[in-house]
């Protein structure tokens, strides 16, 4: 089995038709049966299941694409350190919660780089997606949060799917709305205060557990409950119906602009605050490449965060 015969089953496991990868490839069909073939022989078992509406992945195909993945991300590292210029484009892939600090330290990094060269991707998702993205390198970082409440859940899944959970910075809960909203003056806000007004919440899908809610504080009983699926729908919300959600309270101006403030949430018996723990997460035993040491430089930047030797100095930016 050769890594180009790896690259082409990726390929075709990606696209779903073994006509569009022909087209991604360049190469002829024939040749991209002949190679499932060749594979399929050599490891003693059928990778894909083929219809007249493509190809999908069998059980064994899927366990086979999970290793073959990361074999070919390791490949790709190599060639990143050692390999000389070529027209491989390479890859980098962010999975993550909605946050827009993620983006903005995105968006620097993408800048120190040759776009035309480069295979760049950031996928904003729900929790679970997050995690699995980063399992099957589909992303090579994903970053989500650890609360007292998710903490045992969320390590547990990590632990499952071989990954390492690394800390950046803690925050406590902050109520995120509209500038204009009847609470926005606020010094701080209680929780009896926004009975009246709809909390929103990131859709994690039908099956998904409450542990993987994005929100802080999602234990609390919320009589006004709307969800959303993208940062840019919950944002109009906020507008249109003075909605709000419970954040980390560190806002990027830049790309979400001046328009939504972040009050600190003011805690009580009932509806005591928490901290969430908001971290990265990546493959166990394995190395950062150079484009994922510059993304999690960006992000300590904008966070604050200053490592001398062993010793990190967290800021939060507001």
């Amino acid at each position: 089995m050769t890594l180009q015969q790896i690259y082409y089953l990726i390929t075709i496991s990606e696209a779903g038709s073994l006509n569009k990868a022909a087209e991604i490839l360049y190469v002829a069909q024939p040749s991209l049966t002949s190679v499932i073939k060749e594979v399929e022989k050599e490891i003693g078992i059928t990778i894909f299941n083929r219809s007249g509406k493509g190809v999908t992945l069998t059980g064994d195909g899927a366990e086979f694409l999970l290793y073959a993945r990361q074999v070919y991300s390791q490949y790709d590292v190599l060639l990143e350190k050692f390999g000389k210029s070529g027209n491989l484009k390479r890859k980098f892939g962010v999975s993550t919660q909605h946050y827009s600090f993620v983006v903005k330290a995105f968006v620097e990094m993408v800048k120190s780089y040759d776009t035309t060269k480069y295979e760049f991707a950031i996928r904003e998702t729900k929790t679970r997606n997050v995690i699995e993205d980063v399992s099957t390198l589909k992303s090579e970082i994903g970053i989500l949060y650890l609360s007292d409440f998710n903490r045992k859940v969320i390590t547990k899944l990590l632990t499952t799917h071989n990954l390492e959970f690394y800390k950046l910075i803690d925050c406590k809960a902050y109520v995120y709305l509209w500038k204009d909203h009847p609470l926005a003056k606020e010094k701080s806000i209680h929780f009896s205060q926004l009975d009246e007004y709809p909390c929103l919440s990131f859709e994690q899908g039908d099956n998904s557990s409450f542990y993987f809610a994005e929100e802080i504080l999602s234990t609390n009983e919320y009589p006004r409950m709307i969800k959303a699926c993208d940062r840019a729908t919950m944002l109009n919300l906020m507008v249109g119906l003075n909605g709000y959600t419970l954040c980390s309270g560190i806002i990027c101006e830049e790309l979400n602009g001046t328009d939504f403030i972040a009050v600190p949430f003011d805690a009580d018996d009932l509806n005591p605050n928490s901290l969430m723990e908001i971290g990265y997460i990546v493959k166990k035993n394995t190395l950062l490449s150079h484009m994922g040491s510059i993304y999690i430089d960006e992000i300590k930047k904008y966070l604050g965060i200053y490592t001398k030797g062993d010793d990190t100095h967290a800021n939060q930016n507001k």
